[in-house]
């Protein structure tokens, strides 16, 4: 049984290495070194018992289908399958979307209702984000909806799925898309992560979808009393802006949505999402260009709201969750962070409108995804060709 070991300032000294990066919390404070957790601390996890559960082709993105025990698993070269947690036997998918494989692009993410849970598989409503190609050398994220039917032992499909979203406008290259995606906890509205695409100014141009969050209805259009509609030139549907490469979105426990971006040469950030809220890329960040050129900070500016925490070095987040079950003592309520550099997973404790980081755990692979398994386990997806699932209990 193989195990992760926490990264801790106090541990070692590669442990110490992989620590020494500042973290800034929301009013511009440099936090302080994460200390280990020690016998007695609520949220302590000195080690996981963790079990391999198969392999995988470009992992990106999970879901559970709610109510069940079957993980639905994106493959970013635009394939995807069905494993039933329970015995391991996987289920290939059909029906799926025409991607544009290359770069950061391909097969993203997938989401269900929860309003549709039930204890069999049956057919479910399925969203599904990807990157599309567009006229000449251009491309840009989409999503669609369908439904997925399991009605054989080894094959499911996906019936009618159509676009109900397209990112405008798309441009030349293969990076920054998001596309991460996450149903507000009412049911009613679908947001939509939507990167800058490496295009950096169209992040603060209402008229671009580049660098927003769009709030959609559950069909893909737009919710009727979006917060910046009312600018002239704003497209329909913007919840807020400024933002530059968003890898999770996520709602905590009190209906609050948050998203974890990428940020240039240092600058990774954790942002609690307001609506209408500015998030200042790419005029501030908390890190620089990657020639080098400064960027002016978020502490130097009023006009943008601040993220939660920020990290430098970077952690390149791959997604994360907000626990809610029960295996982990001390962890419901915190952010639970896939990273990719360094590889591992990060923990952060939430205080309100702000975050502090409260732990490291390093892994020999980088982590894409982490989802919460219905037992309270978690799961992660390791990144790359090969990318095993893992399954994560307190050892």
């Amino acid at each position: 049984m193989k195990r992760l070991s926490i990264l801790a300032a106090t541990l070692s000294p590669l442990a110490l290495l992989a620590s020494c990066g500042s973290a800034t919390t929301g009013d511009g404070a440099q936090a302080q070194s994460t200390p280990s957790p020690t016998s007695g601390t609520s949220g302590e996890v000195d080690d996981f018992a963790i079990s391999e559960h198969g392999t995988f082709d470009e992992p990106w993105a999970a879901a559970f289908v709610p109510g069940t025990n079957y993980l639905f698993v994106t493959e970013r070269g635009g394939t995807a399958k069905l494993v039933d947690i329970a015995n391991d036997r996987v289920r290939t998918v059909t029906g799926l979307p025409e991607v544009d494989y290359g770069g950061q692009g391909g097969l993203g993410d997938v989401t269900f209702l929860a309003s549709e849970s039930g204890a069999t598989l049956g057919s479910r409503t399925i969203y599904l984000s990807w990157a599309e190609a567009g006229t000449g050398d251009t491309r840009g994220a989409a999503v669609g909806r369908g439904t997925l039917v399991c009605g054989e032992a080894d094959a499911c499909r996906i019936d009618g799925l159509s676009v109900i979203w397209r990112q405008d406008p798309k441009v030349t290259g293969r990076g920054h898309y998001s596309h991460r995606l996450a149903i507000s906890p009412d049911g009613q509205h679908l947001f939509v992560a939507s990167g800058d695409r490496q295009k950096m100014q169209p992040a603060q141009d209402l008229s671009s979808h580049l660098g927003k969050i769009v709030r959609l209805s559950l069909d893909g259009s737009p919710a009727s009393d979006s917060p910046l509609a009312s600018r002239p030139g704003a497209k329909p549907g913007i919840w807020s802006m400024g933002h530059r490469n968003i890898l999770g979105l996520a709602f905590d426990g009190q209906g609050r949505l948050w998203d974890l971006e990428h940020g240039p040469a240092g600058g990774d950030e954790l942002n609690l999402v307001e609506p209408g809220a500015n998030y200042g890329w790419p005029e501030v960040s908390d890190g620089d260009h990657y020639n080098g050129d400064p960027i002016p900070r978020h502490s130097t500016s009023s006009e943008f709201a601040k993220p939660a925490i920020s990290w430098n070095p970077v952690i390149a987040p791959g997604d994360f969750i907000f626990y809610g079950g029960n295996q982990f003592t001390g962890w419901q309520g915190q952010a639970i962070i896939a990273t990719m550099k360094p590889t591992g997973i990060v923990r952060v404790a939430i205080d309100g409108s702000a975050a502090r980081e409260v732990a490291r755990y390093a892994t020999d692979e980088r982590i894409r995804e982490i989802v919460e398994g219905p037992d309270g386990a978690i799961w992660v997806l390791e990144d790359g060709d090969g990318g095993r699932l893992l399954r994560l209990t307190p050892q």
